[in-house]
């Protein structure tokens, strides 16, 4: 039965070239060129880095990132999370392991902070963690096997969360530092990126990860390949009325600094002309995650 939802994403890509996601594989829907093969890639929800090789498996990510101030408008609902995982980049992939947190304007012109784990394809688990803007985020996923440990320190408030969890499948073929546009979906396989959230900027630091041969290094390490991500408006419709221009949210990402393991990524606004919105992109998570999580 065709539902309202709301989740996060993960990348699989179509024949032509635009990355696209299925009920269980949950995308960042990439508009450009394979990621495996490009240094720099476009996405309607994702913004930041990913690291990968063929063949290269991961053990563990990190990095820490500053919970963001959001400009809100009363009136204008918006959204935004940011997150450090494994997997969910590859054109095969069909998991993602995930944990950050979620800054949101609420209707009322408020914004609204919690915190997060996911692991795809199950839907997001919120944690009873408090949140507030300008504290330190630090952020770790480990997987031995099919057993997964997701980490959340707020460091300024000093307290956080640990969670050990058995999962199938997993896929530890990628990490990422992500700011992301969060889904909202009518159904199994019709979904379109929320208004992402006026963030200013936020930056992403001590961003490490851990093979599973135990080689470590950071974004930037030529063991693997990095590609940078930047989230732009996407495809595009025709509609049978007139509408005026539309202003969206985008997010770019700065180049590497600190030996490759920080970066900041930037909000910015884009205007488009009237009938070129957002790319589709399909996720699927229960009702009640739209019902519990989306601000009021």
């Amino acid at each position: 039965m065709a539902a309202s939802s709301w989740e996060r994403a993960i990348p699989k890509l179509n024949s032509v070239g635009a990355w696209l996601s299925t009920a269980a594989v949950t995308a960042a829907v990439l508009v450009s060129a394979p990621a495996a093969f490009a240094n720099t890639t476009n996405s309607t929800n994702w913004a930041g880095y990913a690291i990968h090789r063929p063949g290269l498996s991961f053990h563990s990510v990190q990095g820490t990132w500053t919970q963001p101030t959001l400009t809100c408008t009363p009136g204008i609902r918006a959204y935004s999370s940011y997150w450090v995982g494994l997997g969910g980049y590859s054109v095969n992939s069909s998991a993602l392991e995930q944990i950050g947190t979620e800054a949101d304007c609420t209707a009322s012109g408020r914004s609204r902070s919690t915190a997060w784990y996911e692991l795809v394809p199950a839907p997001s688990v919120q944690l009873r963690l408090v949140v507030r803007p300008g504290d330190l985020m630090r952020a770790r996923v480990r997987v031995d096997g099919h057993r997964v440990v997701v980490s959340l320190y707020d460091v300024t408030r000093g307290h956080g969360f640990t969670k050990t969890v058995r999962v199938s499948p997993v896929d530890v073929s990628s990490a990422e530092w992500i700011v992301e546009a969060p889904s909202e979906c009518l159904g199994a396989y019709e979904c379109q990126s929320l208004p992402l959230a006026n963030f200013g900027s936020t930056e992403f630091g001590s961003a490490i990860a851990r093979t599973v041969r135990g080689h470590v290094g950071s974004i930037s390490n030529p063991n693997w390949k990095m590609t940078k991500i930047k989230l732009v408006p996407g495809g595009r419709r025709l509609v049978s009325a007139i509408t005026p221009d539309v202003t969206v949210g985008t997010a770019i990402p700065s180049a590497l600094t600190a030996g490759g393991s920080a970066f900041e990524v930037t909000y910015s606004e884009l205007t488009l002309p009237a009938g070129q919105l957002f790319a589709r992109s399909s996720r699927s998570t229960p009702t009640t995650f739209l019902g519990s999580m989306l601000p009021r």
